[in-house]
């Protein structure tokens, strides 16, 4: 049952308007994948912990952009209350999402053949650096530990360097939160059939292999190296690459195709040669050399009057900052503002069911005495909770 005023959900909109998912309070890609959701309409209930644990990077709840679009309640998980005040909720619910290592939710009580037995259409997605199963499932990891057990942190890099993390966004988001996303949806789309729900396995180090099946293609094909900064596709290429500008800015080109590097060459001024034997390998050093040097004769924004919106491929290299005040970011309205925060807008984008804007992240425990309403719990039996220390 919901309560007269509206939830998250029926305020903003959205495609996935009337989905709830309970999401078991974690850090990395967990958020993400429930700012996704969240974003698109559902009505995310977050459930967090009554004292913080793990990873703590001090942020306020209106920098908490990965946390925005959701309800908080706070519970104790090791309580037997507070168990079942959590699988009252996921009765609820279309979806669990959990972020813990292997086993974790079990020794809780709130494993999948837990919640699957008060919600047998549940969707229990579960988020893992190395996955349910496996010799490495049960060890602690981040980010640049999974990628690098894939092969694709080794790929990134300059030439004659070491391997660079690329932030989080490999393991983490693309692999992890984007995966996770992507088979909770699959996994509903599956229940309209079935009328079941199952347990959807979520591996960042599965995700990020995903991610880079082309590049093991071109390996087999002999069109990829294990040197980095030697690839057309990893900055080895000297028309797919960054430069320095005039006033120590850089800009990007990523003119692959001969009909745009010739659109590049001319803007540069470069020799007709570079032209002809663009995918010649022995002409790179000196491509990228007369191509350095022709950047660095121009500021950055003048390279962008002269270039940005031709077909030479060429973008400047902005700041968060700065790609928020962008003229097609604006265009587009990208960026939003947030309880005072300027962030990513929710994207994609849909033409009859439009997200709306988002909402801040709550409070850990702001929402508790609400959403424990919802699913039945008196006024004093939400009372007791609290003073109990089962709920805040």
């Amino acid at each position: 049952m919901k309560t007269n005023s509206q939830t998250t959900s029926e305020a903003r909109g959205g495609p996935l308007h009337g989905l709830r998912v309970i999401e078991l309070a974690s850090i990395g890609p967990g958020p993400l994948a429930c700012m996704l959701l969240a974003d698109l309409g559902a009505d995310v209930v977050r459930i967090d912990r009554l004292a913080p644990s793990g990873l703590d990077l001090a942020l306020q709840p209106e920098h908490q952009v990965n946390g925005r679009g959701r309800r908080s309640v706070a519970l104790d998980l090791k309580s037997p209350a507070g168990r079942e005040a959590v699988l009252r909720l996921i009765a609820t619910a279309d979806v669990l999402i959990e972020g813990f290592r292997p086993g974790v939710t079990e020794s809780l009580g709130l494993g999948p053949a837990d919640c699957q037995a008060v919600n047998p259409g549940l969707v229990y997605g579960r988020m893992t650096g190395f996955g349910q199963t496996g010799p490495l499932a049960g060890a602690a990891g981040h980010d640049i530990n999974y990628i690098a057990l894939t092969g694709v942190l080794h790929a990134i890099g300059p030439a004659g360097g070491a391997p660079v993390p690329p932030l989080n966004l490999v393991g983490d988001y693309g692999g992890g939160a984007l995966y996770l996303a992507f088979g909770v949806m699959a996994a509903l789309y599956e229940r309209q059939r079935s009328g079941l729900g199952q347990v959807v396995d979520a591996a960042m180090v599965d995700g990020a292999s995903s991610l880079a099946s082309i590049f093991h293609g071109l390996q087999a094909a002999g069109g990829w190296s294990d040197e980095r900064g030697a690839n057309l596709l990893d900055g080895g290429a000297p028309f797919y690459a960054t430069y320095e500008t005039a006033d120590a800015r850089h800009i990007s080109l990523g003119a692959l195709e001969p009909k745009f590097f010739q659109l590049l060459a001319d803007a540069l001024g470069l020799d007709p040669r570079f032209v002809r034997g663009q995918y010649d390998r022995r002409l790179w050093p000196e491509m990228r050399g007369a191509i350095a040097a022709a950047v660095r004769l121009r500021s950055r924004d003048d390279w962008c009057a002269r270039l940005e919106g031709s077909d030479a491929c060429f973008a400047p290299v902005l700041t968060f900052a700065e790609a928020a005040q962008h003229p097609h970011a604006r265009a587009r309205t990208a960026f939003v503002e947030v309880a005072g925060l300027v962030q990513p807008a929710p994207a994609p984008r849909f033409s009859r069911t439009p997200a709306g804007q988002p909402q801040a992240a709550p409070i850990d425990g702001q929402h508790t005495a609400a959403v424990l309403g919802e699913v039945g719990y008196s006024a004093a039996e939400i009372a007791a909770l609290i003073t109990e220390g089962i709920a805040r």
